[in-house]
């Protein structure tokens, strides 16, 4: 039921102002008001049940609060009413989406897969209104690329990225990409941050911008976008000052450890109901919470599963309330919710049920959560008589008992579950009649018969075919005795702590984690002494004409079909890692697993470092930390770095490929050895592992994407 309602701005005039100081006695705590006191939990004596003047004291109270908190922050909220923002006040449902998805850009055919990616979460969990887009964290700083351009390097390119955000839009999706004001460190975009935002979201056609770790988008960024005819809607991932919530249309709620019993009232949508927040909630397992008090407080959710290639997933029980929460809310549309007049806390006959009530003109209706462990069922509220009554959430209408001039509603919430009332007069519309028959489709089979375990998703390892065996070392490889190794690593994943799920799964492994050890009877093989080199690769090339299909940032490098005069000996970058693999195959060699890796730069004797045990400068390339990069040095620029083998150059000049992992969303190569480039000014920025017993995980979306300047590769062959 889509209502037609009058700007709020203009209807915000017509409101009482309070002409007294502010005296609250229920101030915000962060980004939530409490609810009235009496609902407290009952403890030791119990606590009186709240009366009606208790709920009007309490609500007067905040109404007073947010009319002159208003009056304070010289609150202007027209933006609101600006046409190209409608969408934002019924975007419900958002998911954080890494772009290394494999439901997202399919490998093999060399596309963006869109409509796969759209169906999946229909299928799930009942689909999405907008998505933001994550190319760029935790990848970026392996190179000095900054955050456009990961964009302009995932496949396609521009262009490739422009369709793909249209065929979002074809869906009725809107699309967002995140800014990190944090990047000061890579390459400098050449003109103020803002302009270089506003100019780049025009050319894609993008929706709007989520403001990585900000506190309140600046308004510079909305006037930029607006001066470039494109204005974009700005999501800031904490919390803004109230005045910056007159820009910032969209926001995050991270309530965290505030998931009380009883639901707050969130004031950024207090303050104005048209504003749109998502609770972002990501390491949660369950999500229960998050969608009981995005019900209450009729806003969004960010269904954000693949947290930076870290999969965790939503349960069965919490997929099916999810469709059930946004078609309720889909159904109820923008119109309700956004409206002022909302009554928070509406009084309810049970303990643990908790009301929102929304009033547009002639329509109102209930939004419903239980958040006790127990169903309840039986009278649930009192109404001012008058109207019909119909149970959107079941899809049945209701039929009141009526007790003087006022009826009693009762149905049942299960437990922690949902309910929803609308009232209305005469016949439903064919929208309402609609929703009643969805709901009711969907509501045949409780909640509680979903599955609510959670489970991590599972891993594989890449298969690296083994090489023809050799009896003698092939020139410029060394060959590694086997024998009994004891294999140590950890990944160096800025977040995910020791969760499972995180990292990687080994082969003899029954889940990833991000420590691993295992006893491994290792068999001889031979190694590369050195990376392969420009020169070497070039061989390579002139010898089999190779070329990627996918030939984004190939040998970015180079020029007119060979590396830059004096760069012979350098190690070759900027080849992913199938470009390793086809020179591999070439040579009759193969990558290297990671403890083959691992072995050659450590020893039988766990030395920390391939030289020994303590950091030696002289052993690796003075780092670089400029923006601009100066590029890697040569193979055997650095002896003293050699392993107790006689490998060199393992660690602190170019990354360099080994294994790679995959999961049913997710790919990941791992990377050894650290490279000479580190950028400054962020922690976020993609850590380097220099120690043997430290490797990196790199999100793999496609050649054009992986490749990097800080990235090289080595092989290996297999012994007799």
């Amino acid at each position: 039921m889509r209502l037609r309602l009058a700007p709020l701005s203009k209807l915000l005039l017509c409101l009482p102002v309070a002409c007294c100081a502010q005296d609250s006695k229920y101030p915000p705590k962060n980004q939530l008001i409490p609810g009235p006191a009496c609902l407290a939990s009952r403890g030791l004596g119990g606590s009186p049940p709240c009366s009606d003047s208790a709920h009007a004291e309490w609500l007067n109270d905040i109404t007073h609060w947010r009319d002159e908190r208003r009056i304070r922050i010289g609150y202007d909220g027209s933006r609101y009413d600006h046409s190209a923002f409608g969408w934002t006040q019924s975007s419900f449902i958002q998911p954080q989406m890494m772009v290394q998805d494999r439901y997202f850009y399919d490998l093999v055919s060399r596309r963006y897969t869109v409509d796969r990616y759209l169906d999946d979460l229909d299928r799930r969990y009942g689909g999405i209104d907008s998505v933001l887009i994550w190319p760029t964290y935790p990848n970026m700083g392996i190179d000095n690329r900054n955050q456009h351009d990961m964009i302009r390097s995932m496949p396609g390119g521009v262009e490739g990225v422009k369709q793909m955000v249209a065929d979002f839009h074809r869906r009725g999706v809107r699309v967002l990409f995140p800014m990190m004001m944090w990047d000061q460190g890579t390459r400098d975009p050449g003109k103020p941050w803002p302009q270089a935002i506003a100019d780049l979201m025009k050319e894609l056609n993008v929706d709007g911008i989520n403001g990585d770790t900000q506190d309140g988008v600046p308004l510079a960024f909305s006037l930029a976008a607006d001066k470039v005819g494109h204005p974009l809607a700005f999501e800031p991932e904490g919390s803004p000052s109230d005045e910056a919530l007159a820009w910032n249309l969209m926001g995050w709620g991270q309530y965290g450890g505030q998931f009380d019993f009883v639901p707050g009232v969130d004031k950024y949508r207090w303050l104005d109901a048209r504003h749109m927040v998502h609770i972002s909630d990501r390491w949660n397992r369950s999500k229960t919470n998050d969608l009981q008090y995005a019900f209450f407080n009729g806003e969004g959710w960010e269904s954000w599963e693949n947290i930076w290639g870290i999969w965790n997933g939503i349960t069965p029980r919490d997929a099916e309330a999810t469709r059930r929460v946004a078609t309720l809310e889909r159904g109820l549309g923008a119109g309700l919710f956004s409206f002022i007049y909302w009554e928070p806390f509406f009084p309810m006959q049970h303990y643990g049920v908790f009301a929102s009530g929304w009033s547009a003109f002639q329509s109102k209706a209930w939004t419903i959560v239980n958040r006790n462990e127990y169903e309840v069922e039986g009278p649930q509220m009192t109404v001012p008589h008058g109207g019909r009554y119909l149970d959107l959430y079941h899809g049945v209408e209701l039929t009141p008992q009526r007790e003087g001039d006022q009826d009693v509603l009762s149905f049942s919430i299960e437990a922690h579950g949902y309910g929803a009332i609308l009232q209305i007069y005469g016949e439903p519309g064919n929208d309402v009649r609609s929703l009643l028959s969805k709901m009711n489709a969907l509501t045949a089979r409780p909640l509680a018969s979903y599955s609510d375990q959670w489970t991590a998703l599972p891993q594989q390892i890449v298969e690296i075919p083994a090489t023809k065996k050799l009896a003698t070392t092939p020139e410029g490889m060394v060959r590694i005795a086997g024998g009994h190794y004891l294999f140590r690593v950890e990944g160096i994943e800025i977040e995910g702590s020791n969760d499972i799920g995180v990292d990687v799964q080994c082969p003899w492994e029954d889940s990833p984690r991000r420590y691993h050890e295992h006893a491994i009877e290792m068999k001889s093989f031979f190694i590369d002494r050195f990376p392969v080199t420009n020169a070497q690769f070039k061989t390579f090339l002139d010898a089999t004409k190779y070329h990627p299909q996918d030939d984004l940032n190939f040998l970015r490098d180079w020029s007119k079909g060979t590396y830059p005069e004096g760069w012979a000996n350098k190690p070759v970058t900027w080849v992913s890692q199938d470009d390793a693999r086809a020179y591999a195959a070439w040579a009759g060699k193969r990558l290297p697993h990671e403890w083959e890796w691992q072995l050659a730069a450590q020893g039988f004797d766990g030395r920390t470092y391939p030289w020994g045990n303590q950091w030696k400068p002289s052993a690796v390339p003075v780092p670089d930390k400029g923006r601009t990069m100066r590029g890697p040095d040569d193979v055997a620029a650095h002896p003293e770095g050699a392993s107790s083998f006689g490998v060199m150059d393992l660690v602190g000049n170019v990354w360099q490929w080994t294994d790679e992992y995959l999961d049913e969303h997710t790919r990941g190569g791992i990377l050894r050895g650290g490279s000479y480039y580190q950028p400054q000014g962020s922690m976020w920025y993609f850590p380097q592992a220099y120690r043997n017993d430290q490797h990196g995980k790199l999100l793999l979306m496609a050649p054009s994407y992986d490749r990097s300047a800080t990235i090289g590769f080595r092989c290996v062959a297999d012994a007799e």
